[in-house]
């Protein structure tokens, strides 16, 4: 009885807003004599999470378990979700670890839920883990699981991982389906695999169980606008209408978006009206799209105008607006606008994604402003978004440029222990830096580990390295900068390190990079052969350019009787 009336009282408290006063009298019950049961707990539990009051839920959750009174699934499960929502993944780790020693298990729909959540925070890893417990508990990933983890892959370009789970789903006995299929299909086209993506679809279409929906045709649409293919998205269009599907708002803000960043704003408006007509009213997005499109061909005024237009159709800037609009303005420059446009957006309710502190960092960068670049970087840090390799590659570069790779370098650490992967603008920025302030071991080391990685380094990273290297007077690691570059990227170093050395005069070390690339029966350029033979003359070297020429002779001959 007495738990009855607990009950009723934490559902008035909750009604009333006052549901920590319910909390803590339930939990304060105990020193009274009255024990916390299973139902009052659960109670308190159901109501705290219904009224949003997740704070307190959580403190009647720690407190029953404290008092070993076990939470019933379903409340595991709610506050599982709550806790995904809100993107508190380490407390979601904590109660699953906590269901699993009660014995409890999650279902699928739920679990879809925590799929997601680990893939937004890119632990991909875990969701493995998580499978496999869910198999344990009785649970096994069905479609939608897989689907889900397939999309958070193709969501972060890991478009060859999604296809070995592909596969691990197949095997397990279960069919992908239309969501499934057109997930992949997206990210096909989102790392420009836009012909296999149209096979994809293709063998959707011919499929005698799943058709492509409007979604499948809407991505494919996407696929073909990224690559500047309208007039295939356009057939695209027509044949979903013959299909008997009917293009929606994102069928058509997709179209529009690819028409304005291809400059054809005429389509782009005439396809806005189209979509008005058949009942659809353009959105914030559609907006978006041409927004972008019209800041992408640097005509700031006349995105502005589209704004007014938006606004005056009662819609209001939402954080992509914000992000492009800053994004722009950082482009031409104008970091005082930018910086008025990011406080507006946080004044409006709109939190600035990791884009918009990324254009402002990169800005800050470029213009070697570091303290301010550091400040918005730490503040990204701070409120939880995750850099991307631009950001991380815009600090490095910026340490870089104002001679403090040391800082660089810590970023760099920073970036690789977070498991986001430098590509080869990372580190030739990181590698110019350390050859500037003459630290070239570790920069051939990092050169050596992108190496290691398949990277392959830009034309700047590897003459930058060999000619520093030769400055230095260490021409024979300089050359070994070369081994292990393909015959092409060998051709073209030599061709650029020979000109700057001969310019300098030193034919010596000119001498050796020519001679190891026609040992190795490349061909030299002309202009460079002849750039370097009159720098032999300019320095009274008459025997090595004798010598040259007869090798280069040589060689000439020697390819004309291979042809």
């Amino acid at each position: 009885m007495a738990h009855e009336v607990m009950r009723g009282m934490v559902a008035a408290f909750g009604e009333a807003g006052r549901l920590p006063e319910a909390a803590d009298m339930v939990l304060e019950m105990r020193s009274h004599g009255l024990p916390l049961c299973v139902e009052t707990a659960n109670w308190v539990l159901r109501v705290g999470l219904e009224t949003g009051s997740f704070v307190y839920a959580r403190k009647v959750f720690d407190g029953m378990t404290r008092a070993g009174v076990s939470p019933m699934n379903r409340g595991f499960g709610a506050l599982v979700v709550v806790c995904c929502r809100e993107g508190k993944v380490e407390e979601v780790d904590a109660l699953l670890a906590a269901m699993w020693r009660y014995g409890f298990s999650l279902d699928n729909a739920t679990c879809t839920v925590v799929v997601r959540s680990l893939c937004e925070k890119g632990r991909f890893k875990d969701v493995s883990e998580f499978f496999r417990r869910m198999l344990e508990t009785g649970t096994p990933p069905n479609v939608v699981n897989y689907t889900a983890w397939i999309d958070g892959l193709c969501k972060r370009r890991y478009v060859k991982q999604a296809f070995h789970v592909l596969e691990e789903m197949v095997g397990r006995g279960l069919k992908p389906n239309v969501y499934t299929h057109t997930t992949l299909i997206d990210g096909l086209c989102k790392i420009g695999w836009t012909e296999r993506a149209f096979r994809l679809f293709l063998k959707l279409i011919k499929s005698s169980s799943y058709k492509p929906n409007v979604h499948t045709y809407t991505v494919m649409i996407g696929g073909y606008c990224r690559e500047g293919k309208l007039a295939r998205a356009e057939m695209l269009l027509v044949r979903m209408v013959e299909q008997g599907l009917k293009p929606n708002t994102n069928t058509y803000t997709t179209l529009i978006g690819g028409h304005c960043k291809g400059g054809s704003f005429d389509r782009a408006f005439e396809l806005m009206n189209k979509m008005k007509q058949e009942g659809f009213l353009p959105n914030i997005y559609t907006y978006n799209a041409v927004i972008d499109g019209f800041c992408k061909k640097g005509k700031i005024q006349e995105a502005y105008k589209v704004l007014r237009m938006a606004t005056s159709q009662g819609l209001k800037f939402d954080k992509i607006t914000y992000t492009i609009l800053i994004t722009e303005h950082c482009k031409q420059g104008h970091i005082t606008y930018a910086l008025d446009l990011f406080d507006r957006m946080v004044e409006n309710g709109c939190c600035p994604d990791i884009e918009a502190y990324t254009s402002l960092i990169s800005t800050y960068c470029q213009q070697r402003q570091m303290e301010e670049s550091q400040k918005f970087f730490d503040k990204c840090l701070m409120i939880g978004l995750l850099p991307t390799k631009q950001t991380y590659t815009s600090m490095i570069a910026g340490y870089c440029k104002v001679g403090r790779s040391t800082l660089a370098l810590r970023v760099f650490e920073r970036m690789v222990q977070n498991g986001c992967f430098a590509d080869s603008i990372t580190y030739g920025a990181l590698i110019s830096g350390l050859c500037k302030e003459s630290r070239l071991e570790e920069a051939k080391a990092l050169y050596e580990g992108m190496l290691d990685k398949r990277l392959v380094p830009c034309e700047v990273t590897r003459v930058t390295l060999t000619f520093e290297y030769c400055r230095r007077e260490k021409t024979s690691i300089a050359v070994s900068v070369l081994d292990r570059l393909d015959k092409r990227q060998q051709v073209h170093t030599v061709d650029v390190v020979v000109r700057k050395l001969s310019a300098l005069g030193d034919v010596d070390a000119a001498s050796l990079f020519l001679k190891k690339v026609l040992d190795e029966d490349y061909a030299v350029d002309h202009a460079t052969y002849t750039g370097f033979i009159n720098s032999c003359y300019e320095n009274n070297r008459y025997a090595l350019a004798s010598e040259m020429s007869e090798k280069f002779s040589k060689k000439i001959s020697s390819f004309k009787e291979k042809r």
